[in-house]
């Protein structure tokens, strides 16, 4: 035998295993989707699914996400459902699959939407079958008054548009409170009550679902992750990031640092999204405000005792006062910077659900792109900084938590280049990060 040959047979079997044992989990994960379908009599046939979606027709689609597309579809039944289909040659769609089939499998919530089952046809046709949520995400309802009017020769369109504003009339104060409390039981649920805890690692307004009767229901599994149970002495899991910009936790984003307290961290901003109609993503201050985001002119004003002029303007007529200031309180002390002080998912239900007579004072929201820090002169230990001054940007932490993470080459690269791009955008204009409202890579 040559040498070479000889060398090669020496180092085939350390080179190939982890793509063996990636392969065997794999083939695992697909095996366990196939055995729980089968025992939940979850399996429905692909024939049936293309009938209800009219063959995948575009006038049937809802939407489109980083997994493919998602149609609506009427079941034989009359099961009215909503159809994930697996985007041909998507190798991030298929982990994301994977991960989203085996954790609604065993998730059961009323703030949750519900899997009805999965299809598997073929090497690459896979579908998540779900219970269909007519009034669709709460961003197309809660943001629609923000959206520049139609063309005028667009009929269709500004329809549509009508529509997402006579549905956003519905959207009362009450019921935003009660989607503000809906997600709250659906997260610490997820949290604490699940079979296997889980982070959910991209609550925005977007992935809340809202049904027929305005219940509040977390969507879009997709980079949701496994947590280890309480009690091993594990504060946090080490990550690739993956979410949405204006919705992340700043040590998340910097650090790849994930807990439960990255989840908080989004409810706090969707709360202050709820209760002022704003998008975080896309928020421009009014005039005389030097607000960097939407968190910043919520702790402006609160610290100035005028947090109902965060309200936004068409709920008042329906609005608590008391209400109010709870959730803007209560949004504050969710997105603080330092992630110690942000309440558990328990207590903020606990908060929402009886009057509480004692409440502690929000210290300074974070941001991503900035770092929280105890400030060094003998301040109470509830008082940190931003760390904006501190001089770290994303992206050296980025390219920090790459070079020992086991990530690729390019995904590395396009990370790092997503937060520095942030960070040099947010020096030149003065801006927090949260403005650019850009989605980082989603898988992990």
């Amino acid at each position: 035998m040559k040498p070479r040959d000889l060398l090669d047979r020496i180092i085939r079997p350390f080179s190939s295993a982890s793509s063996r044992r990636e392969s065997a989990s794999a083939r695992r994960e697909e095996e366990d989707l196939e055995a729980i379908a089968a025992r939940e009599q979850r399996a429905f046939r692909y024939e049936a699914l293309v009938t209800a979606t009219r063959n995948f027709s575009a006038k049937q689609k809802l939407g489109q996400g980083g997994f493919g597309p998602v149609y609506r579809g009427r079941l034989d039944d009359d099961r009215e459902v909503a159809v994930k289909r697996l985007g041909a040659g998507s190798r991030q769609g298929a982990r994301e699959f994977r991960n989203e089939a085996m954790l609604l499998s065993r998730v059961q919530h009323r703030n949750v939407v519900n899997l009805l089952g999965y299809c598997a046809h073929g090497d690459d046709e896979k579908l998540l079958v779900y219970e269909y949520v007519p009034n669709e995400s709460l961003d197309k309802i809660l943001f629609s008054a923000a959206q520049p009017p139609p063309p005028a020769n667009k009929s269709s369109h500004s329809s549509s548009s009508e529509s997402d504003r006579n549905l956003r009339a519905e959207l009362t104060w009450p019921r935003r409170l009660e989607v503000v409390v809906g997600v709250a039981r659906g997260l610490l649920y997820l949290h604490e009550d699940a079979h296997t805890p889980i982070i959910h690692r991209d609550i925005k307004a977007s992935n809340i679902l809202l049904d027929h009767r305005w219940v509040a229901k977390i969507a879009d599994f997709g980079m949701a992750r496994l947590y280890p149970e309480a009690g091993d002495g594990r504060t946090h899991v080490q990550t690739r990031v993956a979410g949405t910009n204006g919705y992340m936790a700043p040590e998340y984003l910097m650090h790849g640092h994930l807990s439960a307290k990255a989840d908080v961290f989004s409810f706090g901003v969707l709360v202050l999204e709820i209760v002022s109609g704003r998008k975080n993503s896309s928020f421009v201050p009014p005039p005389g405000s030097d607000a960097e985001n939407l968190l910043d002119y919520a702790w402006k004003l609160y610290k100035k005792g005028r947090s109902m002029e965060l309200l936004d303007p068409s709920v008042k007529p329906s609005a608590e006062q008391d209400k109010v200031l709870l959730c803007v309180r209560i949004g504050l002390l969710c997105v603080q910077a330092d992630p110690r002080l942000r309440p558990d998912m328990k207590r903020v239900v606990i908060i929402l659900s009886k009057k509480q007579s004692t409440l502690e004072e929000p210290t300074r929201p974070g941001a991503p792109g900035s770092r929280y820090r105890r400030r060094a002169h003998g301040l109470r230990s509830s008082q940190y900084s931003d760390g904006s001054s501190s001089g770290t940007t994303p992206s050296t932490s980025a390219t920090s938590h790459a070079s020992t993470s086991n990530l690729s080459a390019s995904a590395s690269n396009a990370t790092t280049g997503t937060a520095t791009s942030i960070a040099q955008t947010s020096r030149s204009q003065g801006l927090s990060s949260h403005r650019q409202g850009k989605e980082l890579p989603n898988s992990g």
